[in-house]
C-alpha cells in the first residue's frame, strides 16, 4: 500500500530584489551627480595631497635609508605605497596607482619582504615622484609607458 505524501511549495516574495532596485542594484542618479560634484569641488586639492602623499613614500624611504630595512621600516613603506595605489587614479593619477601597485606587489609578503632589492624600491619611488613632478597621469603618455611596463616587467621577473 503506497502513500502519497502531500506537500505545498510555498514562495516567499523577494523583496530584496525591489530595495535593490533590480538584479544589479539601483543607483540614484541624484545621489551620483551630488557626489560628482563633491568630488569635483575637491578637485582643487589633489595636487596638494597627492604632494602630500608623496612626501609620506619619501619619508619612508629615508627611513630605510637611516634605520636600515628591517621589517618596521619595510612595512611602513609598504603603507605608502598602498595608500598611494589607492589613491593616484582619484586624484587624476591612475599611472601611479599603476606603480604604486607594482611595489606593492615586489613588497606584500611580509615573510620575502625584506629580501626586495633597494634599487628596484628606490625605481619604483623615483618613478612616481617623476610622474607626479612631470603631470605624466596615465600611460598614453610614451615615457609613463615604457617606465610603468618596465617597472612591472622586473618585479615579475623577481617573483618568478
Amino acid at each position: 500500500m503506497s502513500q502519497q505524501i502531500q506537500g505545498q511549495v510555498i514562495s516567499p516574495p523577494n523583496t530584496l530584489q525591489a530595495k535593490l532596485g533590480g538584479r544589479f542594484g539601483g543607483i540614484d542618479p541624484e545621489a551620483l551627480a551630488k557626489a560628482e560634484a563633491a568630488l569635483k569641488g575637491l578637485a582643487n586639492n589633489f595636487a596638494q595631497w597627492m604632494n602630500d602623499e608623496l612626501a609620506k613614500l619619501d619619508a619612508a624611504r629615508e627611513r630605510v635609508r637611516a634605520e636600515g630595512y628591517n621589517a618596521e621600516t619595510a612595512e611602513s613603506l609598504y603603507f605608502r605605497a598602498h595608500d598611494l595605489k589607492g589613491l593616484g587614479s582619484t586624484y587624476g593619477f591612475p599611472l601611479v596607482t599603476r606603480m604604486a601597485a607594482s611595489l606593492c606587489r615586489l613588497i606584500d609578503d611580509p615573510s620575502t619582504r625584506l629580501k626586495a632589492p633597494i634599487v628596484l624600491l628606490d625605481a619604483h619611488i623615483d618613478g612616481i615622484k617623476a610622474a607626479v613632478r612631470g603631470n605624466i597621469q596615465d600611460d598614453s603618455h610614451p615615457v609613463g609607458k615604457v617606465l610603468v611596463e618596465e617597472l612591472e616587467r622586473k618585479v615579475s621577473e623577481y617573483n618568478a
